[in-house]
C-alpha cells in the first residue's frame, strides 16, 4: 500500500517540482536580464517537460525500456487526442498556418524517425532493438534545429512570456526544491509502476503508455485546457505540437544518450497508431471549417482515445 501511495505523490512531486524549478529558474534569468523570449523557450519550455524527462531517465537507467518508451508515445498520443479534444470542446481552436504545414508535419517527421531508430532488427538485420547513444545524439541534433525555427518564430511574432520576479534566496531555494522533487518524484513513479505491473500481471509497456503517460501529461492537460477556456488558441495547439516534438527529439534523445534504450517489437503498433493520431490531426485542419479543430472533431478525438486504452487493456 505504501508504494501506491508513493507512486500517486509521485505524480503531485513531479508536477509540483517542475513548477518550483521553472519560476525559481526564471525569476533568475530575469535579474540577469535575460530577455522573456529567451526565457519561454529554454527554461519554461525544458522545465514543462521535466516530468516526462526525470521519469524517462529513471526508467531507461532501470533498465525498464517499455515505460521509458511507453511514457513518451502514449503522452504523445494522450496530447493530441485527449488533450486537444478536452480543448476543442471547451472552445473550437483556430489554428495558424505555421502550424498546420510546419509544426504539425515536423511532430509526424519526429515519429517516423523514432520508427526508423528503434526497428534495428526489421531494417539491418541487427540482433536487438534499440535507441543507441548515436540514435540520442541524433534526436538532439533534430532537437537543436526545431529549437533555431522556434526562437525565430517567437522572436519575429513578439512573442513573451510572463516572469514571476522573486528574492534571490526564494529563487535559488526553489530550484533546488523543485530539483529534489522531481528526482524523489520520478523515483516513486517508476517503482510504483514496476510493483503495479508486476502484481496485476500486465506489462510494463501497458503501465508506461496509460497510467504514467497521462499523469506526466497533467501539466500539457491543464496549459492548454485553460488556453482554451481563455479563447487563446493557439497557445493550447502550440503546447500539444510543441511538447510531442520535445517529448521524442529532447527527451528521448537525452534518455538515449545516458543508457541506450532496449525497444520492444509489439510497441510498433502503438508508434504506427501515433502516426495515425498526428496525420488524423493534421487531415482534420481540412475537414469542415479550415485550420479549425471543432467541438464534434473534438468529440471524436477522445472516442478514439477511449477506444484505444481498452485495446491496450485488452491486449494486456
Amino acid at each position: 500500500m505504501l508504494t501506491y501511495f508513493l507512486f500517486v505523490v509521485g505524480f503531485v512531486l513531479l508536477i509540483k517540482g517542475a513548477d518550483w524549478l521553472v519560476d525559481g529558474a526564471s525569476s533568475i534569468a530575469r535579474k540577469l536580464k535575460i530577455s522573456n523570449i529567451v526565457i519561454g523557450l529554454t527554461i519554461v519550455a525544458f522545465g514543462t517537460s521535466a516530468p516526462e524527462l526525470i521519469v524517462n531517465i529513471m526508467a531507461s537507467i532501470r533498465g525498464n525500456s517499455d515505460i521509458a518508451i511507453g511514457n513518451v508515445v502514449g503522452s504523445n498520443i494522450a496530447n493530441i487526442l485527449l488533450i486537444l479534444g478536452i480543448s476543442a470542446i471547451i472552445f473550437p481552436l483556430a489554428v495558424k498556418k505555421g502550424t498546420v504545414y510546419k509544426e504539425i508535419p515536423l511532430s509526424l517527421l519526429a515519429v517516423l524517425a523514432l520508427w526508423f531508430m528503434a526497428n534495428d532488427i526489421l531494417l539491418d538485420g541487427a540482433s536487438r532493438n534499440v535507441l543507441s547513444m548515436i540514435d540520442g545524439a541524433i534526436f538532439l541534433l533534430f532537437f537543436i534545429i526545431f529549437l533555431y525555427y522556434t526562437f525565430g518564430i517567437s522572436k519575429a511574432t513578439g512573442q513573451e512570456e510572463k516572469v514571476k520576479e522573486l528574492k534571490v534566496a526564494t529563487s535559488v531555494f526553489m530550484v533546488l526544491v523543485g530539483i529534489v522533487a522531481l528526482t524523489v518524484g520520478g523515483n516513486w513513479i517508476v517503482e510504483g509502476a514496476i510493483l503495479i505491473a508486476k502484481q496485476l500481471g500486465i506489462s510494463e509497456a501497458l503501465i508506461g503508455l496509460t497510467i504514467v503517460a497521462i499523469g506526466t501529461s497533467l501539466p500539457e492537460l491543464a496549459t492548454s485546457a485553460m488556453a482554451a477556456y481563455k479563447k487563446n488558441p493557439d497557445i493550447a495547439m502550440g503546447n500539444v505540437v510543441g511538447s510531442n516534438i520535445f517529448n521524442i527529439f529532447w527527451i528521448l534523445g537525452v534518455s538515449a544518450l545516458i543508457h541506450p534504450i532496449n525497444f520492444s517489437a509489439i510497441m510498433n503498433f502503438d508508434i504506427y497508431f501515433l502516426v495515425f493520431t498526428t496525420a488524423l490531426l493534421f487531415t482534420v485542419m481540412f475537414i469542415g471549417k479550415k485550420h479549425i479543430l471543432e467541438r464534434w472533431q473534438g468529440v471524436l478525438f477522445i472516442l478514439i482515445y477511449v477506444a484505444y486504452i481498452v485495446y491496450l487493456i485488452a491486449r494486456g
